[in-house]
């Protein structure tokens, strides 16, 4: 790995066309733009598992502010997960890699009352997105209510979405299954179905 990464983080092996594709060199989508393209050099590179946080602490923290804070991440990352998506089809790896996308807990649809105009913590309606990897393309799955604080039809669970990723990975979360202490356990914690009819 020593001999191996120097070569992979250098960006500067990437053509002038790339770095621009993700936005490398702009004020807004330097950062963001510079983690993805390492991201996908290290997908190129064979690295399993790649790990991309979408700014500082608190970027996307929606306690308050929520315009402003959210206009700016927007900005910082449009382009450059565009770009990652784009640069990984054109390189024939987005059938094999699988980019998840989202975060822990959704948030409100109604205000949260504090200084400044923003939205609490929320866990039963949220969105993530998966690409590439044996998901279908340009499909949508599931449905909210009309202000997004229910989901109505087609649900999945996070034990599902785990479920699923696991299968999109060759692995049975069923398999898993292990007892202690009384109680049986897996990466699903026994729960869990794969949604096939987001599958290619």
């Amino acid at each position: 790995m020593q001999a191996a990464a120097p070569d992979v983080v250098d960006l500067g092996k990437e053509t002038d066309e790339t770095r621009r594709l993700y936005g490398v060199g702009e004020k807004a989508t330097d950062d963001l733009g510079r983690r993805l393209l390492l991201a996908r050099r290290l997908a190129e590179s064979d690295v399993r598992f790649v790990q991309v946080y979408s700014g500082n602490t608190g970027g996307w923290d929606a306690h308050r502010n929520v315009a402003k804070n959210h206009g700016v991440y927007c900005r910082r990352t449009d382009q450059p997960v565009a770009g990652l998506l784009k640069d990984l089809r054109r390189r024939g790896l987005l059938d094999d890699t699988l980019v998840i996308w989202g975060g822990e807990f959704g948030r409100t649809p109604m205000s949260e009352v504090r200084i400044a105009i923003g939205r609490d913590h929320h866990i039963e309606a949220f969105t993530m997105w998966l690409a590439g990897g044996g998901v279908k393309a340009g499909f949508s799955y599931g449905e909210t209510d009309d202000i997004g604080y229910s989901v109505v039809e087609n649900g999945v669970h996070v034990h599902d979405l785990h479920a699923t990723i696991l299968h999109l990975l060759g692995i049975d979360h069923e398999q898993l299954t292990y007892r202690f202490q009384g109680r049986d356990f897996r990466l699903t914690d026994v729960h869990g179905r794969v949604v096939h009819d987001i599958l290619a």
